[in-house]
């Protein structure tokens, strides 16, 4: 699923196209697709609606409208947004899209329909109101990892409080908000920490390492424009950073500083990617994994 990069790449490239748009219609035809107001209001709730700013709160794309209220977008693991011409060419899986005062529209197709719509108010302060679903998922985020206000004595901090395994841990959309699979990863390989080291054992200078290397890793793929690897495209086309991850899918080939190969187990039902030279796991996680198998995949 597209994480934290990703879904800043889309809102900062649907900002600029959509910015001062008003919406005139909306039509979808997966109900499913629409967690709020009930599917057979949503089109009239939207309607009309000027496009103030496009924004980006965890994995998330939010769009402030008019009338304080807030369009919120889930792309999930195969949506897609596009800005284009009505007449342009579309198939079987553009399953919602608003149509533009100007005659464009904003389409979402969505293969596998598992994309999420939801349109909530807002108060004066900006905070979310309404549906259940609106509290549970932008209220219960943990802090932005790349917003100057998050320091490494906070992250620090957060990290001293809990006991989890690192990989699992950074993971946690209420620990941080936006990270994934990839950058989990990827940051882990930086800071050089196994991924089921306990957060207990990290200590202050491994956090502080861990902090730089998660925001290196997450600041350089908005850069490259996210990693197009499986469905995401970005508005303007794939982004670049798939071609600079160091270990993330690299199972069996050489890790990029020692040379051993790259391992994959299977964590939380996800592939997880690492460096058992580099990424040391001490004595006593060890014993801890062994009292709660991790199972190994072979290399590809």
């Amino acid at each position: 699923m597209p994480e934290l990069p990703e879904v800043e790449t889309i809102a900062r490239e649907l900002r600029p196209l959509l910015v001062g748009a008003r919406i005139t219609d909306a039509w979808f035809d997966w109900p499913n697709q629409i967690k709020h107001p009930a599917p057979e209001q949503f089109a009239a709730a939207v309607r009309d609606r000027h496009i103030l700013d496009v924004q980006r709160r965890a994995k998330w794309l939010v769009l402030d409208l008019s009338g304080d209220a807030t369009l919120a977008i889930q792309v999930k693991m195969t949506g897609q947004l596009s800005v284009v011409s009505p007449d342009a060419s579309r198939d079987k899986h553009v399953h919602a899209t608003f149509n533009l005062a100007d005659g464009r529209q904003l389409r979402l197709r969505d293969t596998r329909k598992f994309g999420r719509l939801g349109l909530y108010r807002r108060d004066d302060a900006g905070t979310i109101l309404g549906a259940d679903e609106a509290r549970e998922l932008f209220g219960d985020f943990g802090p932005e990892p790349l917003d100057p206000a998050f320091t490494a004595a906070a992250f620090r901090r957060r990290l001293a409080a809990r006991r989890g395994r690192l990989k699992t841990l950074l993971m946690d959309q209420g620990f941080l908000a936006g990270v994934g699979n990839i950058y989990a990863d990827e940051a882990l390989w930086r800071a050089q920490l196994h991924p089921l080291r306990s957060a207990a054992g990290v200590n202050a200078t491994q956090a502080r390492r861990l902090y730089r290397e998660l925001r290196s890793v997450l600041a350089e793929a908005i850069e490259r424009r996210g990693s197009s690897v499986d469905d995401y495209r970005s508005p303007l086309g794939e982004g670049e950073m798939q071609h600079f991850l160091q270990v993330y899918g690299k199972t069996g080939r050489p890790c990029p500083r020692c040379g051993r190969p790259i391992r994959r187990i299977v964590l939380n039902a996800r592939s997880t990617h690492f460096c058992s030279w580099c990424q040391r796991l001490p004595a006593r996680d060890r014993l801890r994994q062994g009292q709660r198998p991790v199972r190994r995949v072979p290399a590809a």
